[in-house]
């Protein structure tokens, strides 16, 4: 009787294990990494060619247009392909870059509408800091104290997240108000250097679809690394109740 206790004990204790490797299997993708920015990124290098390959940039962008419509409507997209298509390198450049400083805005606020959950602004703010080095080149060109203060001000807006800690131990409490004034001073930078009227980007939230395709990352059959746990701890039971089976005949 105590060997079978004991047997569905670690039984238990593999297929929470499972579970949480479940959770964490939960990817938004790299949180340092904001797919429009490299976009971006990509753009400059091939519109800086000689000649400036359109076609290319052109291309890059395309791979983006749907998530840019959904988050901002169908116009920014438009107006860039358009600049493209009339071969307007400086139209289109300065275009993505407003874009990019919308993109920013849209991440902070969408910490604003979430900031008990810490997993998330954190994750939010990495890809709102990815979003900037994209544009640091030119502020720190054209600034070099304006792209430190901003840069300052990110830092600063990580720790207003404060800390959950692991199990109550280096908690630290979040700070909204020092969130706030952090992300004023920001997007209050950004819309200046970039000479914005507004950065007004409508009511953002993390898209459903983005959340879909990362529940979908780890839950996917098809996708063979996600039976790669199961096959796993399946083998562990098997070899356990081979043992168990074994100790008891003897």
């Amino acid at each position: 009787m105590k060997k079978f206790s004991v047997l569905f004990f670690i039984i238990a204790i593999l297929l929470n294990s499972f579970s949480i490797i479940g959770v964490h299997a939960y990817s938004y993708g790299d949180p340092n990494e904001e797919k429009v920015a490299e976009v971006y990124k990509e753009m400059v290098v091939k519109l800086n060619e000689t000649p400036p390959n359109y076609t290319s940039a052109k291309k890059q962008f395309e791979t983006v247009k749907e998530e840019i419509d959904m988050h901002m409507g169908p116009e920014p997209a438009k107006l860039i392909i358009g600049n493209l298509d009339s071969k307007d390198k400086e139209a289109a450049l300065s275009n993505m870059e407003k874009l990019l400083v919308l993109n920013i805005a849209r991440r902070l606020e969408s910490i604003e509408s979430n900031f008990k959950e810490y997993d998330t602004t954190k994750r939010l703010l990495a890809k709102g800091f990815a979003t900037y080095e994209a544009l640091s080149p030119k502020v720190e060109a054209e600034n070099p104290e304006n792209d430190k203060k901003i840069r300052e001000d990110f830092d600063q807006s990580l720790e207003a997240l404060g800390n959950p800690g692991l199990f109550g131990v280096g908690k630290k409490e979040a700070n909204l108000d020092a969130f706030k004034e952090n992300k004023d001073e920001i997007l209050n930078s950004l819309k200046t250097e970039f000479k914005l009227k507004s950065l007004e980007v409508g009511h953002f939230s993390e898209s459903a679809t983005e959340q879909a395709a990362a529940k979908k990352d780890w839950t996917d059959p098809s996708n063979i690394r996600n039976w790669i746990p199961l096959v796993l701890i399946v083998a562990v039971l098997i070899a356990v109740i081979i043992f168990v089976i074994r100790r008891k005949r003897k």
